[in-house]
């Protein structure tokens, strides 16, 4: 809603992956995530990121916007499509969903001193891309999950903004003002 309300309107779909297999008998979510990618690409896009995306995103997007295979029948991709990912945790530590909840059980067990926020760049093995940008968060002692949660929130909408501008950068350097 705020994407296609702001000024200048930002092109947006929904695709929901329940009402997309329920309306596509014998479809999987690799064709979903297909599906998402033709979405996205016929946007011309130079970055996508995903930022409180809560899905794992497919080996066939990755293939579609990479280049690696057209979608069914469409032109192939010419020039890959860099895709960044917004995770609560540092490179390496607490891959994939809850991460978190996990740090901060792992803090309270003595097994780590802090935890953090990171931006990479998407490759097929889950939260393993490069690093972007990373930045450490302190958990302290005593604080409820909350309170964690909340700091560690604050620093990802800032470094989300960050990575995305510089990577922007890397691939359209005249468009970024």
């Amino acid at each position: 809603t705020r994407a296609a309300q702001a000024l200048p309107p930002i092109p947006t779909a929904y695709l929901g992956l329940q009402p997309f297999l329920k309306a596509n008998p014998g479809k999987t979510r690799d064709d979903y995530d297909r599906e998402v990618a033709r979405i996205v690409v016929k946007e011309n896009p130079d970055l996508i990121v995903l930022a409180g995306w809560m899905h794992i995103m497919g080996d066939g997007f990755l293939d579609v916007v990479n280049g690696e295979s057209p979608y069914d029948g469409e032109s192939r991709v010419t020039k890959p499509i860099p895709v960044i990912n917004l995770h609560p945790a540092l490179p390496g530590a607490f891959d994939g969903a809850h991460a978190i909840e996990r740090a901060y059980e792992a803090f309270n067990k003595g097994e780590i001193k802090h935890s953090g926020v990171m931006v990479h760049r998407v490759v097929k093995e889950v939260d393993r891309g490069e690093p972007v940008l990373v930045r450490e968060v302190e958990i302290l002692p005593g604080e409820p999950i909350e309170a964690f949660e909340e700091r560690l929130h604050s620093i990802e909408w800032k470094i989300i903004v960050e990575a995305t501008a510089k990577v922007l950068e890397e691939v359209a350097p005249t468009k970024v003002s």
